[in-house]
């Protein structure tokens, strides 16, 4: 499913944290290139370089390519004001698995300092997050502030350091109270590959998600079909565009 993004997601205020918009690396300082020293990490997410010749499906985002489970909705979130796709979410009946890439250096890892930076924020506007020991890990578990009333939802982020990228995963729903509900959905976070591309990026810039061109054309027909609701004298419904790829 294709939908558009409100602008208060919760996700929003653990993106607009502080960060060095240094280069990362690609750039040099004119001295002979050091070849990258990829973080430790455990078996996947995967670079694209070492990702194993299975027979798992993956759909092809450019940056990412998610895999498609029996049972699993995969979803595009699309940014309301830029109509960018901003990140990808995999759901079953009863969690949600966001994936977020981004850029990162050669020679060392982001998600110790990105795990600090969500807490703090976390702990300061009402929430609250510790670190635990998880599949992939040390992980967040956090109390998500919702609203002005004091509401907060149980939430996981998980991440993994690669060659020059960074995979951020957000756990909502019971998989993020419970360790071993929806276990296939922390499994296919770990089956993601990730592909890099050789441009020089920001760090912590995120990494460009494509659509296919089945999803282009089929949220081109959606958009059109709001523009004719817009019109006057017809009463249709208003949505944005849309599709659900489900195994």
């Amino acid at each position: 499913m294709f939908r558009r993004r409100r602008n208060d997601d919760m996700d929003d205020d653990l993106d607009d944290v502080e960060i060095d918009d240094d280069l990362d690396d690609e750039l040099g300082d004119g001295g002979p290139e050091q070849p990258p020293t990829p973080p430790a990490r455990p078996s996947g997410p995967w670079d694209v370089d070492d990702a194993p010749e299975d027979d798992v499906p993956r759909l092809d985002l450019g940056s990412v390519r998610v895999p498609m489970r029996d049972g699993m909705e995969l979803r595009i979130d699309i940014d309301q004001q830029t109509q960018a796709a901003v990140s990808v979410t995999l759901a079953t009946a009863s969690s949600v698995l966001q994936i977020m890439a981004f850029a990162a250096p050669k020679s060392a890892g982001i998600w110790a300092d990105v795990r600090s930076e969500i807490a703090a924020s976390l702990n300061g506007s009402g929430g609250s997050a510790k670190e635990a020991q998880g599949p992939y890990g040390i992980e967040l578990e956090a109390l998500v502030p919702t609203d002005q009333r004091g509401q907060h939802a149980p939430a996981r982020f998980i991440g993994v350091d690669g060659p020059r990228w960074f995979l951020r995963g957000m756990v909502q729903g019971r998989a993020a109270v419970e360790r071993n509900a929806d276990a296939t959905l922390l499994e296919a976070f770990g089956q993601v590959v990730v592909v890099r591309g050789g441009d020089a990026m920001a760090v912590r810039d995120a990494l460009p998600i494509v659509l296919p061109k089945e999803a282009l054309e089929q949220a081109a027909e959606a958009q059109r079909e709001a523009a004719e609701a817009e019109r006057p004298g017809l009463q249709l419904p208003e949505r944005g565009p849309e599709i659900t790829e489900t195994r």
